[in-house]
């Protein structure tokens, strides 16, 4: 299952959402919605966007995850 990092990396490069949105040129609820959830489903051409503002590779902005891991996270989410 795959897993977004953009807000650990945006926030590793010192990105806020309102700078992040900015320089993609992505909505600010869209940004939001990635920082909020994880496993929030996007569009590659998002993707790319994203990685482009922040000059990394877009591999960096996902991660494999367990099916558990997952349900763990989306719990949390929910609460």
């Amino acid at each position: 299952m795959l897993r977004l990092r953009v807000r650990e990396v945006a926030e590793a490069k010192g990105f806020s959402m309102n700078k992040l949105s900015q320089r993609s040129e992505i909505s600010y609820h869209i940004i939001t919605a990635l920082f909020r959830n994880p496993y929030h489903v996007i569009r590659t051409d998002t993707l790319d966007r994203l990685a482009l503002a922040l000059d990394v590779p877009v591999t960096e902005l996902v991660e494999d995850v367990s099916p558990e891991q997952r349900r763990r996270e989306l719990e949390q989410i929910g609460s």
